[in-house]
């Protein structure tokens, strides 16, 4: 049988097949593997860089802290050098940081040695993860929800099948010669899969003929004039702002409500409450990803934000209430977790949806760093907790953040929607200046 499938609106004598875009997701999933653990392993060399030098725990931390910052805040810059360079050299340059990165941390001796790694490590990590999701929207207009879930997903679940060799690792050789040797590998990885990358050609993809999409591209001032852009922006910090509250807090939660310590016995094996909790946050920030992706791509990025956010803010209420309860505890933090990943592939795909993929990895950058704001509003939490002397005031607040981005999303985002895409269809499409420049000199 043929499996060779013809893509709608491919051009004259062309012919490409569907598996030649699965192949460009595949290659973008390994490059977010390999750059996972920037992220993810940090936390195994912590103990072993206090007892090797003596700081304190929260002066490493710091650049735990730069590295978000530092990943977050420059993906519009970021966004810019990928539409101007390419998917190829942007990876490329983003591996190299991010094995540089690592390689420093191998060689640092001071706290100012692992701040610069840190640094690093977030522009390299930043380029690779901008430039996958950014591939990821090109190549699949139809099945945008799903394409970017399994690519953010890589990310998220990324580290699994590394964590338990650094952390033996760590233990054999020193957290020294852990750094440099992943971090050479995982550069390494990266690295050779860029050249793999490219973006679709003219023809080479359909859009979607389930969910309103416009057939125009918007430049980012463009973009940034539209009510639908600062609509998203609002709902992307209420849901992703209250999802990290929760997740932040997690384990000083559990010991307020008294569950830290209790032995899950799973006949297989026992292990304590909160740790089992904070793998369920892996397993299920992976699955989220191309779950809600896939659901959207079906019934619509607007209703599957509904259920999402709903799910989430319905969860973080019950974990308040019942969370006391060790078992009430475990099932509805992974509920709160499997509601909260899907956030990076539903508002990356309706950023493709509503305004086209040519300039859409500085449009994604600037959405996108409603995680850095996210992230300052995090120490909140604490503030709220140490006023009012219980965590159910900060649960109940940041269920009534997802509670009101869901009620955005049934309300306002549909009409606001339906109204942009009118609106670009009447505009007709982008014009490239560049090309129109050519043509006339």
């Amino acid at each position: 049988m043929n499996t060779t499938k013809t893509l709608a609106a491919v051009g004259p004598g062309q012919d490409f097949s569907e598996s030649r875009r699965w192949m460009q997701l595949v290659v973008g999933v390994v490059c977010m593997i390999a750059t996972a653990n920037i992220q993810y392993a940090w936390t195994l060399f912590v103990p072993e860089i206090q007892q090797t030098f003596g700081w304190e725990r929260a002066s490493i931390q710091v650049a735990f802290t730069i590295f978000v910052l530092v990943q977050t805040w420059l993906a519009p810059i970021e966004g810019y050098f990928i539409d101007k360079f390419g998917p190829r050299l942007m990876v490329a340059f983003g591996a190299l940081f991010i094995g540089t990165a690592w390689v420093i941390n191998s060689q640092a001796t001071s706290l100012m040695g692992f701040y610069v790694g840190a640094a690093i490590g977030g522009i390299g990590v930043g380029s690779i993860y901008a430039t996958c999701i950014n591939n990821a929207l090109k190549w699949f207009p139809d099945r945008r929800g799903l394409a970017v879930g399994l690519t953010a997903g890589g990310y998220g679940a990324g580290s699994a099948a590394t964590i338990l060799p650094i952390a033996a690792m760590i233990e054999s050789s020193g957290f020294q010669e852990t750094f440099f040797f992943f971090g050479v590998l995982q550069g390494g990885l990266a690295f050779i899969a860029a050249w793999f990358l490219r973006s679709p050609k003219a023809g080479e993809v359909k859009a979607s003929t389930k969910l309103n999409q416009s057939r125009r591209d918007y430049t980012l001032k463009e973009a940034l004039n539209t009510k639908l852009f600062w609509l998203m922006l609002v709902m992307f910090t209420c849901v992703v702002t209250g999802g990290m509250m929760a997740v932040a807090q997690l384990g000083v939660i559990a010991q307020d409500l008294g569950v830290k310590e209790f032995e899950v016995n799973l006949y297989f094996f026992t292990m304590a409450a909160l740790p089992l909790a904070l793998m369920l946050d892996r397993v299920m920030n992976g699955i989220s990803r191309p779950l809600f992706g896939w659901i959207s791509d079906h019934i619509g990025r607007e209703k599957t934000m509904v259920i999402a956010f709903s799910l989430e803010g319905m969860g973080i209420i019950a974990l308040g209430y019942f969370g006391h309860n060790p078992w009430a505890f475990l099932i509805l933090s992974g509920v709160v977790f499997l509601a909260w990943g899907e956030v990076y592939s539903l508002f990356s795909a309706l950023a493709g949806d509503a305004f086209g993929t040519k300039h859409i990895a500085k449009i994604y950058g600037v959405l996108y760093c409603a995680k850095g704001i996210g992230a300052l509003f995090v120490p909140i939490g604490n503030l709220l907790m140490e006023a009012t002397g219980t965590w159910s005031t900060v649960l109940y607040t940041v269920a009534a953040m997802d509670l009101f981005a869901a009620f955005l999303a049934i309300t306002l985002l549909p009409r606001t929607l339906k109204s942009h895409v009118a609106q670009s269809a009447a505009m007709g499409p982008s014009v490239d200046k560049t090309a129109t420049a050519s043509a006339h000199a």
